[in-house]
């Protein structure tokens, strides 16, 4: 079972992302993403589905055009947990490239 992150373990671990906000209805964090199209968009999905698969843990996304939303928690654990971190993390370096 995967375990919730709290205390100052889950300070730590959100200091370490950048833009990621917290989720006030419910125990996830959430970023918006914005790019020069829909390709570009919908190829940046694409990288993230390819690392979902293999870490078996999907986001919760929203797509429109050059736009994406992303939510991260764990359903496991009710909250989040350190594969959000991990999934997060590679998500910033898809961004980027």
């Amino acid at each position: 079972m995967t375990e919730k992150l709290m205390g100052e373990a889950r300070k730590r671990a959100l200091d370490g992302l950048d833009g990621w906000v917290e989720v006030e209805s419910r125990d996830a964090i959430a970023k918006t993403f914005r790019f020069s199209d829909f390709n570009a968009a919908f190829g940046f999905m694409a990288r993230i589905a390819l690392q979902a698969e293999r870490m078996d843990h999907h986001p919760e996304w929203f797509n429109v055009y050059d736009r994406v939303e992303i939510t991260l928690s764990t359903h496991d654990c009710g909250g989040l947990s350190e594969r959000d971190i991990a999934l997060a993390r590679f998500i910033e370096a898809a961004a980027r490239t």
